[in-house]
């Protein structure tokens, strides 16, 4: 794998790479971050590489594998990178995200160092700074079980990561100046699958291939920017197995619903006639449909693909009723951070209710989007360093934001939008969308148990509804137009943590929050000491690190 190096740390001084444990096996990388010239949909645009990739490189590590990347800025704009789904655990420092962490300046570089702690699963990678994300810089994040761990299913001939997603030839820059001057990205103008679409010429080179009679597992990431995805093979039915983290009941599926963010992993059989398949990737809940298409070939196969792409299902009602399809395979092995309270969630009394409305609308005659009505502005300082060094209310303040509403808000405010949240409180979430296109929404340091789902508004009855017993633990929701979602789940990871709309355009437009889990006891035991390479910026720079957390 280009840039890695894999050795067994026999031991680390807890201090500068605190988040390094000893005696678990690391893993190095060293990226490049550039900018280059490609035609993904048959335009020479600007995208941004990893180490001269697009996608970039694929990170495959194993539980509790400690996670070194060495990131050299070479763009001409400050930049970051998101682990998305890794929960960081006792690690907000590593996060990857404006609130957390100072951007990296051009022509410098970073080293992020983190442990994927007690994960399984498929995850992914992106930019998390303006809207480089729209320009590449993302990839796949693997977790593979330990090999003590039995995994439910037999080891596949291979592991295959399909990052798709909508993309625009416009660069990353002219979106920006779109959402900065108020105005909308509009629609993309196509698919992508691995950054390439087959034209179905006949010249298209396979982007995976697979040998008759086996089985493989392909791991499906939603990197896009504007639309929900469906996604299918030609032929082939998909037998669903894990979803970001976790085992799933393993259901089979003609094709599967991907909303920004999410990842799915899914086994499949080369049980059909040897010659070339397409994997397809198409727009959902849009007026007119865009596709990408890549090829599979069957090793040996002796037949062209067939043009006829497999259509894609209609309306948001088919997709509601999949994911409640989706259910957690309790009977499964697994890495996770809580494995006796895990299972019984629906049992534990919630501590508090947080209700989060979504909603568009302009400020100073712009186009912004709000929670709660307000919309979220970083500030210069990042969120966790004002809180670190004890300079907060020269930032920010915890809670300006109702969180019971009845109605999205008439009128937008835009401010830094913080949530405070005593540790080890058990959190109900419910996010409406008042508005007509589909939300999907991320928390960045947990995974959360998705319990519902349903069109219209929520209503405390509504609790009568969840799934108590089995339902996904995850690190994404969607939420479907003119309907409303509830998540549960335990803040016991102090730190400053993202929830964000996964749609770029939004989440850049301030429809995002942080939430401030306290390190009230300034414990090593609840979170790690601000790292000796973190960046300093803003008002904490040139000012004297803070007392060390103690045990």
């Amino acid at each position: 794998m280009s840039g890695m190096i894999v050795m067994l740390l026999l031991c680390l001084s807890v201090g500068t790479i605190s988040v390094v444990n000893c005696g678990d096996p690391t893993i190095f990388f060293t990226w490049n971050v550039t900018y280059g010239t490609l035609s993904p949909l048959g335009v020479p645009q600007q995208v941004i590489l990893i180490n001269g990739q697009f996608p970039g490189p694929n990170i495959n590590s194993t539980t509790n594998n400690n996670v070194i990347v060495n990131v050299f800025n070479n763009l001409d704009e400050p930049f970051l990178i998101t682990w998305v789904g890794v929960q960081q655990r006792k690690n907000p420092w590593q996060d990857g995200v404006p609130g957390t962490m100072c951007p990296i300046p051009p022509g410098t570089n970073y080293t992020y160092k983190f442990q994927v702690k007690d994960q399984i699963g498929s995850f992914m990678y992106y930019p998390a700074t303006a809207m480089h994300r729209a320009a590449g810089a993302f990839g796949g994040l693997r977790i593979n079980s330990r090999n003590l761990i039995p995994v439910p299913y037999a080891a596949p001939e291979d592991d295959y990561t399909v990052i798709i997603g909508d993309w625009y030839t416009k660069s990353h820059s002219q979106l920006r100046k779109f959402l900065d001057s108020g105005r909308s990205m509009a629609r993309p103008d196509g698919v992508l699958i691995n950054g390439k679409s087959a034209k179905g010429d006949g010249k298209d080179e396979p982007l995976f291939t697979m040998k008759a009679g086996k089985t493989y597992k392909y791991r499906i990431c939603n990197v896009g920017l504007k639309n929900s995805l469906n996604f299918r093979i030609q032929g082939h039915q998909m037998k669903l197995v894990e979803m970001e983290g976790s085992h799933t009941v393993q259901n089979t599926y003609d094709s599967l619903d991907v909303h920004i963010g999410q990842c799915f992993s899914m086994l499949v059989t080369a049980d059909k006639e040897p010659k070339d398949y397409y994997m397809v990737a198409s727009t959902r809940f849009t007026k007119s449909v865009l596709t990408g298409k890549g090829i599979i070939r069957y090793e040996n196969g002796n037949g062209p693909v067939s043009p006829e792409v497999p259509k894609a299902p209609v309306g948001w009602a088919w997709s509601l009723n999949q994911f409640r399809s989706f259910r957690w395979n309790l009977t499964a092995s697994a890495a996770r951070p809580n494995p006796q309270g895990s299972y019984h969630y629906g049992k534990i009394n919630i501590t508090r209710t947080i209700k989060l409305i979504n909603s568009a609308s302009k400020a100073d005659g712009k186009l912004r989007y709000a929670i709660n009505g307000i919309s979220h502005v970083d500030p210069e300082t990042p969120l966790k360093l004002a809180d670190y060094y004890g300079i907060r209310e020269k930032v920010f303040k915890f809670d300006t934001m109702k969180v019971d509403p009845q109605s999205p808000a008439e009128k937008i405010t835009m401010e830094p939008n913080v949530l405070n949240i005593t540790i080890k409180d058990f959190v109900e979430i419910i996010f409406e969308n008042p508005e007509k296109s589909l939300q999907t929404w991320h928390l960045n340091g947990y995974a959360f148990f998705a319990v519902a789902v349903e069109p219209g508004k929520w209503t405390p009855e509504k609790r009568k509804n969840y799934n108590l017993l089995d339902a996904m633990s995850r690190h994404t929701i969607q939420v479907f137009p003119k309907s409303w979602a509830a998540i549960l789940l335990t803040f016991d990871n102090a730190g400053m943590w993202n929830l964000r709309s996964e749609q770029p355009e939004r989440r850049y437009l301030g429809q995002q929050l942080y939430v401030g889990v306290e390190n009230i006891k300034r414990s090593l035991r609840n979170e790690y000491n601000m790292p000796d390479n973190a960046l300093v910026c803003g008002l904490v720079k040139g000012m004297p690190m803070p007392p060390p957390y103690s045990t």
